[in-house]
């Protein structure tokens, strides 16, 4: 059995992954709205780093982010290679929005709700290859996730890649009417809390 000062320095190293920053205005968003932020703690750079492999592999037209917070994600796509003018940012928070407009000054950040993915994106709608969400779809009413695969499926071709991260540590489709498969997955262990990356594919490929 580990001892106590081994998880002490774990959970230091896994907290220290997390910019300081990050945290403050995570904590702000979330007095400021908590309904439009669904994730327990910004996203460790580790978990950035692999959804943003994951989204560059599979990429062929636009990337859109969703739920992208205070730009953890973000930040690691463009340190990946994604040019500015192809990554579309979805933020609900109008914070967060706010903030990341300002941060990335290049990128289209669009502050609206997931839901309404297609009215968002307008022509761009039709040039998206893969869609990165830090969605807590989890933890969000049925009827809201259902939405949400609603409007994915009206911009998703057959065979698009959807890169979700979830606290649950199995690959599980999610409960859509739309038909996705789980490709692969990975536990993102240091992470507060610990956070799998699922990948799918979207239809029927």
């Amino acid at each position: 059995m580990q001892g106590l000062s081994w998880w002490k320095k774990t959970l230091g190293r896994v907290a220290g992954s997390v910019f300081p920053a990050d945290l403050r205005l995570f904590a702000r968003a979330i007095c400021s709205g908590p309904q439009a932020v669904g994730a327990a703690c910004p996203s460790s750079r580790r978990l950035a780093d692999y959804m943003a492999s994951q989204a560059v592999a599979a990429s062929k037209g636009y990337i859109v982010e969703l739920g992208a917070g205070t730009g953890v994600v973000t930040a690691s796509l463009l340190d990946h290679g994604v040019a500015p003018e192809r990554l579309i940012v979805v933020e609900k928070s109008a914070l967060l929005a706010a903030h990341l407009k300002e941060r990335f000054p290049d990128v289209v950040v669009l502050e609206g709700d997931a839901a309404d993915l297609a009215n968002l994106l307008g022509w761009r709608a039709q040039r998206v290859s893969v869609v990165v969400s830090s969605l807590p779809l989890k933890s969000l009413p049925k009827s809201t996730v259902d939405q949400i695969g609603s409007a994915l499926d009206a911009v998703l071709p057959k065979g698009a890649t959807f890169i979700q991260f979830t606290y649950s540590l199995r690959c599980r489709a999610i409960d859509w009417a739309q038909e996705i498969t789980c490709l692969h997955s990975r536990t993102i262990w240091r992470n507060v809390p610990p956070a799998r990356v699922n990948v799918f594919a979207w239809g029927d490929g």
